[in-house]
């Protein structure tokens, strides 16, 4: 039954304290589990990137200090001074998304057997304008792009 009195809630406070790496990813993993099916990950990603903490400070029980990225194209986490591996993240993977659809290829250098991620391939088609300073690579199972060699 609809409650008009819902809308009043009262938002809990949780104390501001510094959050690990690890703990920030068991909270997003347990925040994925709850969401309803249909509804993707990346409502919990802002618009810059961040991560929204309101969303998960039921889960960490308390607000990061730290500034952390997530990337809306293949879900990593990174750190407070990598917004742009974050961000290039992003990029590449839409790119290679694109390039796969126009010509049913992965963009890498041939031979590579790391299945690194070739720029020269995606600048020829114009989906990308600038080489990012990381090197990426491309995951064999789902085609997601990394910046983590696989060993």
């Amino acid at each position: 039954m609809w409650n008009p009195f819902k809308f009043f809630k009262k938002q809990r406070e949780y104390p501001i304290a510094n959050v690990s790496m690890d703990e920030l990813k068991r909270a997003i993993n347990k925040y994925t589990e709850d969401l309803p099916n249909g509804i993707p990950l990346s409502t919990l990603i802002n618009e810059n990137l961040t991560i929204n903490y309101q969303k998960l400070a039921p889960y960490l029980k308390r607000i990061p200090i730290e500034t952390y990225y997530m990337s809306r194209e293949t879900y990593e986490v990174f750190n407070q001074d990598q917004y742009q591996l974050a961000y290039d993240h992003d990029i590449i993977q839409k790119a290679v998304d694109h390039y796969y659809d126009l010509t049913g290829e992965l963009p890498i250098i041939h031979g590579d057997p790391y299945f690194k991620v070739s720029y020269h391939k995606l600048m020829k088609k114009k989906l990308i304008d600038y080489r990012p300073h990381e090197e990426f690579f491309l995951n064999k199972k789902d085609h997601l792009v990394t910046s983590k060699r696989p060993y």
